[in-house]
């Protein structure tokens, strides 16, 4: 592989508008999860507003202020509500 590059899962809603589940992208440098979401919403503005969808790094819930790094897992969901 040439390149740093982090695997991105995209999940329910997210997952429809992107038009995949999965997708492997490009990370040569670390980044803030916000900025990530951001660029991510821009390239697929259907996803709506970004403070709405949910990040996780690693398996692990995310801020917009964490940083998401060349070789993470990055999961985009939408809130779930229980009832």
């Amino acid at each position: 592989m040439n390149g740093a590059t982090i695997n991105v899962l995209y999940f329910a809603q997210v997952a429809e508008h992107m038009g995949t589940r999965q997708e492997t992208q490009t990370l040569e440098a670390p980044v803030q999860a916000g900025v990530w979401l951001d660029a991510l919403t821009a390239r697929c503005p259907t996803l709506g507003a970004t403070g709405r969808l949910k990040l996780a790094i690693n398996q692990q819930h995310a801020r917009r202020q964490d940083m998401i790094r060349p070789g993470d897992e990055v999961a985009v969901f939408e809130p779930v509500t229980g009832g």
